[in-house]
């Protein structure tokens, strides 16, 4: 069977599926293989479930006609995903970036979705399955489709554009984040601006940051319509202030978000940007762009009584740890700041040098207190009074009782999400 008559299957279904718990009447089964387990070995659950069919690659698991043996599970996911963006020939935006991937998309999902029936990535499905099932999620009636794509070695965005094949894209930015799969700070360069390669190529748009001088650098020659913060871009969006929520001034509009620091600026002056682009009414992106209210784990304001905790626990990295600590410092109008971080994962040989970077930067701050979690920060070398360590979150269960200040708190959580670190809540 080739892909034009699996496409019309999938047509006639209830979508795309790769996990047994969450079959729906009528849906296509697709048995995926992983180092500890095999799909095919769950088709016939799938079917008893309700699937309507079960796309397989062991021809020992075909025991009936809503059986579909294929010679590879994972590239007929693919392989279909593409024919059926093809199919639908609707206008993708492709995203990515070293940190705020997620949040932008969130952003620039709620702005189209103002106007446009839009269907976007869900959650963090972002590499090469969930990619796929992001475009076989989109039907005939999504007008744009928003795509988030992630990496953590080259070739990855260049193999996921050759899936999605994206008409516009955007880079959130290029920072320190899986420094061992892409070998550096150039390499993740490289492997990011692999969508601008696509781009180019195909004679596609770049949504870009003109403030941002490697990808202002990097896009040379290609076509993009920018945002600034000064005049002479296609579109201008003013930072006003974070205290800690981001404000933002565009087109005489004052837009008060729900985010906090000021590295989330640019994720709304992206998503403001693109909803320009496709001529949405200023009125309309606003009120999108404060309805906007951040969730797991990213970015979010918990009200605890007499003081304030900063959660931003989904995932970290010497950037985005930099920015958050940056941020944090500077909030004022609290008599009282701690501040609990967790280790930084996938950083290779550079993990040493940058958590002790990173010691080093919040003992320069104004912070009152200072946690560090995790093996990594707890070899750094510091001894500023003010910091303890831990070599694991159940080492801080055991140290450390919060007490709770009389003057006006805030508390920043950040680490990866390995370390979960959401964890902290429960000890407050």
């Amino acid at each position: 069977m080739n892909i034009s008559q699996i496409h019309q299957l999938f047509l006639e279904s209830a979508g795309a599926c790769t996990d047994t718990r969450k079959i729906k009447p009528n849906t296509i089964f697709f048995a995926l293989k992983g180092d500890n387990f095999n799909g095919n070995t769950y088709a016939d659950k799938a079917v008893e479930l309700g699937a309507k069919y079960a796309i397989i690659d062991e021809g020992k698991f075909k025991k009936t006609s809503k059986h579909i043996l294929v010679d590879h599970v994972l590239k007929t996911l693919q392989e279909l995903a593409t024919y059926h963006r093809e199919y639908l020939k609707i206008p993708i935006i492709g995203l990515t970036g070293s940190n705020g991937k997620t949040t932008t998309k969130e952003l620039i999902n709620k702005v189209l979705s103002s106007t446009f029936k839009t269907t976007a990535t869900t959650g963090n499905l972002n590499n090469h399955i969930g990619v796929p099932l992001t475009l076989l999620s989109m039907t005939e009636e999504t007008e744009i489709g928003i795509v988030e794509m992630g990496a953590n070695h080259q070739k990855e965005i260049d193999f996921l554009c050759s899936i999605a094949k994206p008409d516009f894209g955007y880079i959130t930015n290029i920072g320190k984040a899986h420094l061992e799969g892409f070998g550096g700070i150039e390499g993740v360069l490289k492997g990011k601006t692999e969508l601008y390669k696509h781009l180019k190529q195909n004679d596609k748009l770049v949504f870009l940051n003109a403030q941002d001088k490697k990808l202002k650098k990097a896009s040379e020659g290609l076509k993009t319509y920018s945002f600034s913060q000064n005049y002479g871009k296609d579109v201008k969006v003013l930072f006003t202030k974070t205290n800690p929520n981001v404000v933002v001034l565009y087109k005489g509009l004052t837009i008060q978000s729900n985010l906090i620091g000021a590295y989330n600026f640019t994720n709304i002056a992206a998503a403001i940007t693109i909803g320009d682009y496709f001529k949405i009414d200023p009125k309309q992106i606003k009120n999108a762009i404060e309805e906007y209210i951040p969730s797991n784990n990213r970015s979010q304001i918990i009200e605890h009584g007499n003081f304030i905790v900063i959660l931003d626990a989904y995932n970290a990295n010497p950037s985005s740890m930099e920015a958050a600590i940056q941020n944090f410092d500077l909030l004022e109008g609290y008599s009282f700041k701690s501040a609990f971080l967790g280790d930084m994962f996938e950083l290779g040989k550079e993990a040493s040098s940058e958590h002790q970077k990173i010691s080093e930067l919040i003992a320069s701050t104004q912070v009152n207190e200072i946690h560090l979690i995790g093996s990594n920060f707890y070899e750094i070398s510091n001894d500023d009074s003010r910091i303890k360590k831990y070599k694991s979150f159940d080492e801080l269960k055991d140290q450390w009782s919060f007490t709770s200040k009389n003057e006006k708190s805030v508390l920043l959580i950040k680490g990866s999400r390995g370390m979960k670190l959401e964890r902290i809540l429960d000890l407050l």
